[in-house]
Order: C-alpha cells, then structure tokens, then sequence
C-alpha cells in the first residue's frame, strides 16, 4: 500500500476543519477573522457571517455577475489572480518563475499524445497564481470546446512565490487537472488546475467523476464530445488558493500583461488571433 504524502494529510485535515459547519455564533467569528487576517475584498460577496462554513466562504459566488468583453478576440482572466509568469514557450519549456523552467510535456502528464502535445510548443505560457484572500472561483476565458480532461494526482506543495523559487518542477509535482481545449477555429490550449497547500479539493462542475486529493493513484483521462462553454461560464472552484496556467498554440494570442500584474476576472489578458 502507498503511502500518501505530508502535503496531502495536512490538506485533508485542514479540509475537515474548513468544511465543518460549527454553532452560527462561532462560524462568524471564524469567518471574520478569516476574512480580517487575509484582508478579504468581501464588497462584491455576501456578508462574512452568512456562509455556513469556511469552504463556504472560501469558494463564495459573486453576488452579481461581473462585466467583461464579449468581443471573440479578447481572452479574459479565468479567475482573480496574480501573473507569477508568463511568455514564450522555448520549444516545451515554460518558466515557473524567473531563472527556474520546467518542461511543459511532463507537465501534461503521460496521457496526452505527442502530437497533443507539441500542440503550444513555441506557443505562449500564463501562470495565475490565486492567494488564499483571492475569489476562488475560475471561469471560462474564451468560447471553446473542451476535448479531454486528464486528472494527474500528485502532490500538495505550497505555490506561492517563495515556494515557486526554491523547489524545481513544482508544477510537475503537484496534483493537477489537465483539460485540452478547442477554439471555434481549430486553435489547441490548455487551461491546467494546478493544487497546493491546504487545496484538498479542484472542483470540475462539468466533469463531477474527477475526484482530487482522493485514493486515485493513476491518471484519470475523461474524454468528451459537444461539450461546447461559453466566455465567462463558471466551472468549479479552488477549496483554497491555487494556481492555474494557460498554455497556447504559437500565435495563438498576444499577450497583454506582464509578470507581477495582478488581473480579475474578466480583464482582458490577451489577443485571439482568429487566423
């Protein structure tokens, strides 16, 4: 029998806790001062003391839909973020962060084919990082098909900047949720859940099989046909702060941030090139 990693025992037991629903007078109190020691932004959300759990809190909705361009060229942010990198590909090589690399094919995993693969080699790389005060909730960053959705368990490692500076191929060590996307015009990207910390759970509102930080050992690979979402359309969550990385076919998009900007949902972050 395998012996589950550190970073996952600590993610299931802080999960518990964050999914418990205690007495309403000490809920509050813990949200408040979850919500007072992060230095939440709660003015688009429902008031702290009316979710019945942390996770609650944690993966809140907005209260009314926020605005964003509805013109097919411009790629929004799929979620509220910071840009810890973003770029050229070299080839397969995406940076994690400055002076440090990583090889996009092993971070695809194993059940994707060569020729899926070599799909954004010398294509473009955003990586969102989401902090534990950010809206957990992604959303959907342009009208596309999803293909396939490989489910990789791995480990929990922290994916904040220090951790992001000192331990090599992190991204590849960590459990993520791989989905291989289709444009309108044949144009490949990869939009991949990245998990960290404390993250027990990636939700997938479309795909509700795939189940993170569970007893799954191997890859899981769901594939899909007509599953067609739209720009904006909110599909799953973080249980926590996390990243997401987007990886695209080579000039597929002109991208329009920089490292270290932080991004919203629905700002724009790129260009669609339609040819």
């Amino acid at each position: 029998m395998n012996k589950r990693h550190i970073t996952s025992a600590i993610s299931q037991t802080f999960g518990k806790f964050a999914n418990k629903e205690f007495p309403h007078w000490f809920q509050k109190i813990v949200n408040y001062s979850y919500v007072k020691l992060m230095g939440l932004d709660m003015s688009e959300f429902h008031d702290p003391g009316t979710y019945k759990s942390l996770n609650a809190l944690f993966t809140r909705k907005l209260k009314e839909p926020r605005k964003f361009s509805l013109n097919g060229e411009d790629f929004i942010s799929p979620c509220d973020a910071l840009i810890t990198q973003c770029g050229k590909l070299i080839k397969d090589y995406a940076l994690q962060i400055k002076g440090m690399r990583y090889k996009t094919d092993d971070f695809l995993g194993k059940n994707f084919t060569k020729e899926e693969k070599e799909y954004v080699h010398n294509g473009d790389f955003i990586n969102l990082y989401l902090s534990p005060k950010d809206y957990h909730r992604y959303h959907i960053p342009m009208n596309l098909q999803v293909l396939k959705a490989v489910h990789i368990p791995g480990k929990f490692y922290p994916v904040n900047i220090p951790s992001l500076k000192k331990r090599i191929n992190l991204f590849i060590e960590n459990e993520r949720v791989v989905l291989l996307c289709q444009t309108q015009e044949g144009k490949k990207f990869y939009i991949i859940l990245v998990s960290a910390l404390n993250v027990g759970v990636m939700k997938i509102s479309f795909e509700p099989r795939i189940q993170t930080n569970a007893s799954v050992k191997n890859e899981q690979v769901y594939q899909f046909e007509n599953l067609y979402l739209d720009k904006g359309d909110d599909f799953g969550c973080f249980e926590m702060g996390s990243t997401i990385v987007i990886l695209a076919q080579k000039e597929m998009l002109e991208l329009l941030v920089k490292h270290n900007e932080k991004v919203k949902f629905g700002d724009t972050i790129a260009k669609y090139n339609f040819k």
